[in-house]
């Protein structure tokens, strides 16, 4: 029998379909060499492909990709995993923070081709960065009768429970209220040390103010929201693979929205994917290990640009959009 040299099997491999290129456990991984690139791996720090990690979701009731918000390479990755995942399982919902229940309507005209993308845009409030960053999953959905669904907590309701606390819930109209999760503020005692840590905040001992209380409030309610909107499209749509987008913080370490959907459906299979910055000098193995509790599945993106480096003006900008917020009123 004749033996194949290695340059004759690898040419046989690049010939034959179902041959997979030879992996090179040596080389090193280069970091994103662009803000669109994404470095994708499992917790183990095994690297993978968008279609290798489809391949691994198939079985997944639903697929938390948390993102940096604005972030190009987040919304790269979303788009091209939503058509990988739909390759695999055509039966599929995309849940999205960035619209809320009041937006469903208007979201649902222009699925139908009842109205154009400037009226979407301007009727249900979309994000600034809309057409640069979710305009192709909702096309993808649009092209494909994929049902898409407004997941966050109405935006005033929010300000509002931010201000009040949770009794301005009291204050809403019957209709108002029901659309809401019940109970609408689950939550857990690691998602609750993780936001006040973030703010830098002591929440031992005397505890947070009133006012950074109610914020956590607020922010339970949209996580409780997204879980509750994840849990109906699993029960509208069933045999359904819900695809949801949110900021990282609302699913890494499986906390916010994620440990809300858990306790309410323990049956529930989730994979969480979530990003992370490769800054200059880091490696991939060092990386993984910093951040493999964050989710299922990682992948690793060039650091955004820095906002301000004029101080003042940050202050400026902040102080902005506090006053815009404050002409919402909570009566």
């Amino acid at each position: 029998m004749k033996t194949l040299s290695f340059a004759q099997i690898l040419l046989t491999c690049l010939f034959l379909t179902g041959c997979a290129s030879l992996p090179d456990s040596q080389a090193p991984v280069l970091p994103p060499q662009s803000q669109y690139d994404a470095i994708i791996t499992d917790d183990q720090g095994n690297v993978l492909s968008i279609n290798q990690l489809a391949s691994r979701l198939h079985s997944f009731d639903v697929v938390v990709i948390g993102e940096y918000h604005s972030h190009h390479g987040a919304h790269l990755l979303q788009s091209l995993l939503q058509s990988a995942l739909y390759q695999q399982r055509p039966q599929q919902v995309l849940t999205m923070e960035q619209f809320t229940l009041d937006d469903q309507n208007e979201l649902d005209l222009y699925l139908a081709g009842k109205s154009g993308e400037s009226e979407l845009i301007a009727d249900a409030g979309a994000w600034p960065n809309y057409k640069a960053s979710y305009r192709p999953l909702v096309e993808f959905s649009k092209a494909r009768n994929i049902p898409v669904i407004a997941a966050n907590a109405p935006a005033d309701t929010v300000r509002c429970v931010g201000r009040k606390g949770e009794k301005y819930l009291n204050t809403l109209a019957i209709a108002e209220r029901n659309r809401l999760p019940e109970p609408p503020f689950t939550d857990t005692p690691a998602y609750r040390e993780k936001f006040f840590d973030m703010l830098g905040t002591n929440h031992h001992g005397s505890g947070p103010s009133a006012r950074l209380e109610n914020s956590y409030k607020a922010q339970l309610l949209r996580d409780n929201t997204m879980a509750d909107q994840v849990i109906k499209a699993l029960r509208d749509y069933p045999q359904h693979q819900v695809i949801h987008l949110t900021g990282t913080f609302h699913a890494e370490n499986r906390l916010g929205m994620v440990a809300v959907l858990e306790k309410k459906r323990p049956n529930v299979s989730v994979a969480v994917i979530s990003p992370a910055f490769w800054h200059s000098g880091d490696n991939l193995q060092s990386l993984v290990e910093a951040h493999q509790h964050k989710g299922n599945f990682l992948y690793f993106l060039q650091p955004l640009p820095q906002e301000y480096t004029d101080a003042e003006r940050h202050r400026n900008a902040i102080r902005e959009q506090f006053r815009q917020a404050a002409d919402i009123t909570c009566e």
